[in-house]
């Protein structure tokens, strides 16, 4: 009789932010011999095609307060609570070794039912802050893994440090060759998020058409933008002869990165994590109506280790940011010290480190 296999539950919310690294766990958690499940919601499902086909996912019933009108908040509770006893119904029948929430309300079924059949749980916070939803698990896992160092935690709660984890393909490209600027085709890639920007869309195209001539003739431009924004983003580069693939999502984020000279960015932990694994300069755009605004904190170890710039929301204007892109774009030497400056606060080992961490949650010794 073959030995039955370990299983993993990933419980994760419905941005890249919380699918990304619950990707790059599950990748490596299938190479050590581990049955994954996946446990998301439907905006969740739409990060799901990068996923080893060997994951399997469920698509869980829960609710957040943020949205709908009251009778809707009337009924968060009760839906979640038919998602947690959904979720212990599940795993009554199918027993995870070891669940691991990654944040967003999508992901309280199934810590709330490993909570109560008391299987081994654990969670990970990509931001410096917590999330609500891990704010409410943390005294209730038995391990908080940290991405962003420090981590703001309740009085009580020791986290570990293990980095942001990276999907494989951001690793095959981790530390890859950096040309820096200089006279010829050059790539800027412009990314806010896993759904883009508004406030990107509305100043970085102005701001790259505002380059000196003989630095803009040999830019071309990677610009994610919200699907409502694309056609004027579109026009707006054609119209000023700018060389620009705009979409609203880009599935090939690493080898984009890898060939960009210069990446403008929110600072989402995902976002920064692959900056700092590929090792290039950036200018860093923090989202002001994040959460105890966590997306400063993410970019603090960037800025501090000089390999990026960043400029507060309420400080963005098509002039500063023009200035700084020409800054980095007209100095070849202190673009590459950027770009070696963000390998200096990798953490390309990351998916490793959490993963021996499930492991020994389980009691199980396949760290290989």
């Amino acid at each position: 009789m073959a030995e039955r296999q370990p299983l993993l539950i990933i419980a994760a919310g419905g941005t890249g932010g919380h699918m990304f690294p619950a990707q790059a766990l599950a990748e490596v958690m299938l190479r050590r011999g581990w049955r994954v499940k996946l446990s998301t919601d439907a905006r969740g499902a739409r990060y799901t095609g990068g996923f080893p086909h060997s994951v399997e996912i469920e698509q869980i019933s829960s609710a957040t307060f943020a949205r709908g009108g009251l009778v809707a908040k009337l009924a968060v509770p009760f839906r979640i609570l038919g998602g947690v006893l959904s979720a212990a119904f599940g795993m009554m029948r199918d027993k995870p070794d070891v669940v691991v929430g990654f944040g967003g309300y999508p992901s309280i079924p199934a810590l709330g039912a490993a909570w109560l059949l008391r299987r081994p749980r654990m969670v990970h916070e990509q931001n410096g802050v917590l999330g609500r939803v891990n704010q409410i698990f943390a005294k209730r896992v038995d391990t908080v893994a940290c991405g962003t160092w420090p981590t703001a935690l309740p009085e009580g709660i020791e986290g570990v440090h293990v980095g942001n984890p990276v999907r494989a393909a951001v690793l095959e490209r981790a530390a890859a060759g950096y040309i820096a600027p200089g006279d010829y085709p050059m790539s800027i890639l412009v990314i806010g998020g896993s759904q883009g920007a508004r406030i990107l869309s509305d100043v970085v195209p102005p701001a790259i058409a505002g380059l000196p001539t003989d630095l803009l003739r040999n830019i071309r431009v990677s610009h994610q933008a919200r699907e409502e924004d694309h056609d004027r983003v579109a026009g707006y580069y054609a119209e000023h002869g700018i060389n620009a693939d705009v979409q609203p999502f880009f599935r090939d984020i690493p080898n984009r990165m890898s060939e960009a000279q210069l990446v403008i960015s929110r600072s989402g932990a995902s976002s920064v994590a692959d900056i700092s694994v590929i090792g290039r300069p950036s200018i860093l755009i923090p989202y002001a109506a994040a959460a105890s605004d966590h997306q400063t904190a993410n970019a603090r170890g960037l800025a501090e280790a000089d390999a990026a710039i960043i400029i507060p929301e309420s400080r963005l204007e098509v002039e500063t940011l023009c200035e700084h892109m020409a800054s980095v774009l007209t100095n070849p030497e202190a673009a590459t010290a950027m770009a070696q400056a963000a390998l200096s606060v990798a953490r390309p080992d990351a998916p490793q480190i959490l993963a021996d961490m499930v492991s020994e949650l389980a009691g199980k010794d396949d760290t290989t």
